[in-house]
């Protein structure tokens, strides 16, 4: 498979008007397919997406065999601010992957509404709400990705506890915890919050057990009341577990990818708030903790008239840049990397709950089935309904809320202005 080297900010602005998208698009004028088409991501490098993209690339060659995809792996963490100047230059890539939610529908301008060329994918494949903004859809769902609250039944077993049995209720939780910690010496939690991302996980695998599902629900949909109690007690309890000495030491300085799963990993915490797919989830926990370990577990109840339900929402998709030469070829390779075939090698190999819901992940461990079990009855993650803005915001308010230099009311305060919120 060919592909680029990684590109650093300094070479970007030379390099996206050199030759990606539309000016190294499909050459149309002479009646047939040739060219390049040229996708940004940040997995196609990993070793566990390799049979993914070479599927993907299979589909679209027999389809397409004239025209040639090219794949620039770009370092994730630089990801969107190299997106961002290839969008001021209107000249990059022809493909991009997104993360659902405000990462993609703050730069839907860029992008072209692809539903009237994915039409008979609609049925097939789940999580298009995240990736859909004024009526239109922008990208192509190719994983669904939530925030499981995973637990650890190896240290629950051995703190005399039933692994089959995990706490309802947050005071049953806490007890739990002490449990634990005084058997085993594990953390209650494993957390990182160095990026600012260990709130938007903590919020939404948490934040079902304390808000009513009316106020979830109206979350969700954009009706948010940054004051309200049950939003109150979500930032109240990410101080609380800190100064109660839930989590390990260093939040602040602890990465989440990958720091903190490894401390789950290492059995060093006995709960942690994953994802669903390909790192920080079921299948890695499990080649490390072991697969019958790997527990997953409602969010403890705090507000009484909460219902936990599974958060979870599209997690990446590929769009189409507007300015690609050949639209229909664009929404073609995207219709390739959301095929069925490319699917269930990612699954297979990444562990990937896809958003192809034909495709059977029941007979891949509790874990797993557990969750693709609570899908049909979830709902979309708190975070995810948060513009990009807003949540680089609430990233740094929690770090300030940790270290003790804000309040909960001045950081609820600051993000109700940010959001545009009552």
């Amino acid at each position: 498979m060919k592909r680029r080297a990684l590109w650093s900010t300094a070479l970007i602005a030379p390099l996206a008007l050199y030759g990606c998208g539309s000016a190294a698009g499909p050459d149309s004028s002479e009646g047939g397919e040739e060219g390049t088409l040229v996708v940004w991501d940040w997995k196609s490098a990993d070793a566990t997406a390799e049979s993914y993209i070479e599927q993907a690339k299979a589909d679209f060659a027999e389809k397409h065999p004239d025209v040639e995809v090219e794949f620039v792996a770009q370092p994730f963490d630089q990801y969107y601010n190299l997106l961002g100047t290839a969008i001021q230059t209107g000249e990059g890539p022809d493909v991009m992957l997104f993360n659902g939610g405000g990462q993609l529908r703050d730069r839907t301008d860029a992008l072209l509404p692809l539903e009237e060329y994915l039409a008979e994918d609609m049925e097939r494949l789940a999580g298009w709400e995240a990736f859909s903004d004024g009526g239109h859809v922008y990208a192509a769902p190719v994983t669904l990705q939530g925030h499981p609250l995973y637990y650890n039944k190896a240290l629950y077993e051995e703190a005399g506890l039933d692994p089959e049995a995990p706490a309802a209720t947050w005071e049953e939780f806490l007890a739990d915890c002490a449990q634990i910690e005084e058997a085993t010496g594990a953390d209650c939690f494993a957390l990182g919050n160095k990026e600012g991302y260990g709130i938007q996980f903590f919020m939404s695998g948490l934040g079902p057990g304390i808000l009513t599902p009316d106020e979830y629900d109206a979350w969700t949909a954009g009706d948010r009341d940054w004051t309200s109690p049950g939003v109150k007690k979500i930032f109240e309890l990410w101080v609380e577990a800190e100064t109660a000495g839930l989590n390990n030491d260093g939040v602040n300085s602890t990465a989440m990818f990958n720091d903190e799963f490894a401390l789950f990993d290492a059995g060093d915490a006995a709960h942690v708030v994953g994802l669903m797919s390909d790192v920080g989830h079921w299948k890695e926990f499990g080649e490390f903790i072991g697969a019958d370990n790997v527990g997953v577990m409602p969010a403890p109840l705090v507000g009484p008239e909460a219902a936990p339900v599974l958060p979870y929402d599209g997690g990446i998709g590929y769009g189409v840049a507007e300015w690609t030469a050949d639209p229909a070829l664009a929404a073609d390779l995207v219709r390739s990397l959301t095929s069925t075939a490319a699917l269930e090698a990612f699954y297979a190999d990444a562990g990937a709950i896809a958003s192809d819901t034909t495709i059977d992940a029941s007979g891949s461990g509790p874990a797993a089935a557990a969750i693709v079990g609570q899908i049909p009855t979830g709902k979309p993650a708190l975070h995810v309904a948060l513009s990009a803005e807003t949540l680089e915001l609430m990233g740094r308010l929690s770090q300030q809320l940790l270290s003790g230099s804000v309040t909960v009311d001045d950081a609820l305060a600051q993000l109700a202005e940010s959001d545009g919120a009552a």
